[in-house]
């Protein structure tokens, strides 16, 4: 028996009416959820046919479907692994440690620039003032349990945070333009995008060069005002976009979160 299995010496049932695959992608799940942690490798296709006496092709069925419920993962040239559970990355509001919070995860985050700087044209832009005018440039890693999970980047107008410098960085940001500049995010909009690491950015979120990452831009407004403009990436293994809808006009028949439903 093949030491992953030492613990776990389920077998197909050859009597059984359920399909080979079926009983393996279940016996797969099994062992993932009670002898596995996330990141854990899987024996191969060939180990795994030999094991249970099935064609390479029945293997590779059940871990395809394993793959798609994303119980686990492929990784070129190395293997198959335990999945890493995604966050949904819920579109609102909010800041980042109030987000981890939510979760029951220990947020932090690493300051890499708070400092003013003059507005480049794609900044002046994008904040719809004009270039060299005075903005604060934030930067940060952001982490939650010690894990890198995004690079953020924030871009104020500096007339709006007078004396914001003086202080030390805000471990919330939003939290201190509420309280401070009573400036409250009433609404925003974000454009979302499939990007690839660059060499800085794999190495501030412990990913591969050219890795995939979830680009988000963000203008977020107090009444008419354009007050932050923001730029994040995120990791594409850790994240999965969570967006509601609802077609105008009707109401919401019953509260739903991803993985709070049957089957997840």
């Amino acid at each position: 028996m093949h030491q992953a299995f030492k613990n776990f010496p389920e077998l197909l049932d050859p009597l059984s009416d359920v399909a080979k695959h079926l009983q393996l992608q279940n016996i797969l799940r099994r062992f993932v959820d009670q002898h596995a942690s996330a990141g854990a490798a899987i024996p191969s296709e060939r180990v795994l046919a030999e094991h249970f006496g099935v064609a390479r092709m029945t293997v590779r069925q059940a871990i395809d479907a394993l793959v798609a419920d994303e119980v686990l993962e492929r990784v070129v040239g190395l293997g198959t692994f335990v999945a890493r559970p995604k966050l949904d990355l819920q579109v609102k509001l909010t800041s980042y440690s109030e987000e981890m919070h939510r979760r029951g995860m220990v947020p932090d985050a690493r300051v890499l620039s708070f400092e003013q700087i003059g507005a480049s044209r794609l900044v002046a832009r994008e904040l719809q003032i004009d270039p060299g005018q005075p903005v604060i440039r934030f930067r940060r890693q952001l982490l939650a349990d010690g894990e890198p999970m995004s690079v953020d980047e924030n871009f104020i107008p500096a007339s709006h945070v007078p004396g914001m410098l003086d202080e030390e960085p805000p471990t919330s940001l939003y939290r201190v333009l509420s309280e401070r500049y009573g400036m409250v995010m009433e609404w925003g909009e974000d454009t979302i995008e499939a990007t690839a690491a660059s060499a800085s950015i794999a190495r501030l979120l412990n990913v591969e060069l050219g890795a995939p990452l979830l680009k988000i831009q963000r203008h977020a407004y107090v009444a008419r005002s354009m007050v932050d403009y923001s730029v994040s990436y995120y990791r594409a293994d850790r994240y999965k976009l969570w967006v509601p809808l609802q077609r105008p006009g009707m109401r919401t028949p019953r509260s739903y979160h991803p993985g709070r439903h049957q089957g997840s």
